[in-house]
């Protein structure tokens, strides 16, 4: 099949770490032909969605993970696979892109759906399960988040359509900074916030659990590190090998069958002890760090999974 990668630079990833580097490896051994290009040339042209990017060859190279073709522009609806793999924030260009690639739709598989990533943002996408998550408010409104944190005492605020754990804090119940941080995040975005109870288990760690097509595969245990509250990667999580609890599983089944009706092939929920906090539709992360603890080939099971749509 011909795949086209839409992502962030090819070039930057981590080998050992990058879930999209380790999609278009396993593509790669399938006998797959890839093509990368960045979100930024995604186009619209007189009825034809269209992209300028690369032939790509990946390898498992440190510092030179792809060898990239000239650049030339290709039509995507040539393609079998599109990816859209480049990472939040999700802003209006991330939305552009998402109604971009749903022009696709009928000619080419887009991995995941680009209506319902676009429709289902990680952060509200739960708010359909309330029995499975934590007290939840968002608001942009101060005095709103002021009467949830008079109830509930400890809880985490964070931007709406953040990622990587950038912008979270938690305030306990002595923590006199509520109305200082919601002046700063007003005063540069116009976006509402995302509170919620904060859950002393996250000192356990924040579990990622890994669905491919509505079922789950395995999990990680993301453990913060020493005076942290977050527990995400990107600022110093430390991953464990760990495996799905009953209620892990009791999860999946509720979200699992939305999941793969809307076309969410690949998906990672975060799980803190009994509750669902997130469900990332974007570009979820944790095949390799998963694959190296449970020897399973998570990819290979993605790719069947897209192969058996085509």
């Amino acid at each position: 099949m011909k795949i086209a990668f839409q992502m962030d630079p090819i070039g930057a990833v981590d080998i050992n770490a990058d879930s999209s580097f380790r999609l278009a490896e396993e593509a790669q051994a399938r006998g797959h032909t890839l093509f990368f290009y960045s979100p930024d040339q995604l186009a619209y042209q007189e009825g034809r969605i269209t992209a300028r990017g690369h032939d790509m060859t990946v390898q498992r190279v440190v510092g030179n993970p792809a060898e990239l073709g000239p650049e030339r522009e290709v039509d995507l609806a040539d393609f079998d696979v599109v990816w859209l793999r480049q990472d939040p924030p999700f802003d209006m260009h991330y939305i552009t892109s998402t109604h971009l690639l749903d022009r696709l739709k009928g000619q080419v598989l887009v991995v995941n759906d680009p209506f319902w990533v676009r429709n289902y943002p990680e952060k509200l996408l739960v708010l359909d399960f309330p029995d499975l998550t934590p007290p939840t408010t968002i608001a942009r409104d101060l005095q709103t988040i002021k009467v949830f944190k008079e109830k509930h005492g400890d809880i985490i605020l964070k931007p709406l359509y953040g990622n990587g754990g950038a912008g979270v804090f938690r305030l306990d119940a002595n923590d006199r900074n509520l109305t200082s941080l919601h002046e700063l995040f007003v005063g540069f975005s116009r976006e509402p916030l995302i509170v919620q109870k904060f859950l002393p288990d996250v000192s356990n760690g924040d579990k990622r659990v890994i669905l491919v097509d509505g079922e789950a595969v395995g999990a990680i245990n993301r453990v913060p590190a020493k005076g942290e509250t977050r527990s995400n990667m990107h600022v110093g999580g430390r991953p464990e090998k760990i495996g799905l609890s009953d209620r892990d599983l009791e999860i999946c089944a509720a979200i699992g069958p939305l999941l793969k009706e809307k076309g969410q092939v690949f998906v990672g929920i975060d799980v803190i002890g009994d509750y669902l906090t997130e469900i990332n539709v974007t570009s979820p992360t944790g095949i390799q760090e998963l694959e190296r603890f449970d020897g399973v080939n998570i990819a290979e099971k993605i790719w069947q999974a897209i192969e058996a749509k085509i």
